[in-house]
């Protein structure tokens, strides 16, 4: 049985953690405005510059798919990456409008297109490859300041969470569902904002329940291994 100053303990760190991953969400959104900076930065010429800077980020991964899969059909790209189709097609119909990726055409087959890189595209994939090498040296770096121990944390923990339904929580806890009928609280002033609000307590319903499962000794250090991953700042 847990004592009441040990829970009260656990909840103070999953309340920690949960700040920790809001943080983490918003730190995501800013590395995508920095990894297209180093892409202007790095371009071999002004032509691949102006294209990268008309690139959204989309773009660049599915051209990213392409290059690595190549040749390959819009179906492939959204299996294997997690695209929608009605996404794929829209970027890959931008990318051939730009010159950066090539359609071709089966004899057999007119409905079926497989797509290749251009020769303009290769340099921006390539460009794109040397940034994500960059990237993984630099985790890679960052990383060997752990032991085995807390690494092997990380992995759990990541595994664990990949594999989460974090809906089914819900039975075990308060829901954010209040009201008849399954109504939303009212605070919510239109409905983009109800419908974040709504997401984002469910991601935090989700992310209670998982925690719940750890110890207090887990807790402080998925508390300590956020920190250091993404608090710290270091010199490269």
């Amino acid at each position: 049985m847990i004592k009441p100053s040990n829970y009260h303990n656990k909840e103070h760190l999953i309340d920690e953690v949960l700040e920790a991953v809001k943080d983490i969400q918003i730190k995501f959104q800013v590395e995508d405005d920095e990894e297209k900076e180093w892409l202007l930065q790095n371009s071999p010429n002004p032509e691949v510059q102006e294209l990268v800077e008309e690139m959204t980020v989309t773009m660049l991964h599915v051209l990213d798919a392409i290059g690595t899969l190549e040749p390959v059909n819009g179906i492939t790209i959204s299996k294997q990456f997690g695209f929608s189709k009605g996404t794929v097609s829209k970027i890959t119909k931008r990318l051939v409008q730009k010159n950066i990726i090539l359609p071709e055409y089966l004899p057999d087959n007119k409905k079926e297109v497989l797509f290749r890189v251009s020769e303009r595209g290769q340099d921006i994939y390539r460009l794109h490859q040397a940034m994500h090498q960059q990237i993984d040296l630099g985790a890679n770096r960052f990383l060997q300041r752990y032991t085995e121990d807390e690494l092997q944390f990380i992995v759990h923990a990541l595994r664990d969470t990949a594999r989460a339904s974090w809906f089914n929580s819900e039975k075990d806890g308060p829901s954010i569902v209040s009201g008849e009928g399954g109504a939303y609280p009212e605070e919510a002033s239109n409905d983009n904002e109800s419908k974040e609000a709504v997401t984002i307590n469910e991601e935090l319903n989700e992310i209670i329940g998982m925690l719940h499962t750890l110890n207090s000794r887990d807790l402080k250090k998925a508390r300590a291994v956020l920190e250091h991953v993404f608090f710290t700042d270091y010199e490269d």
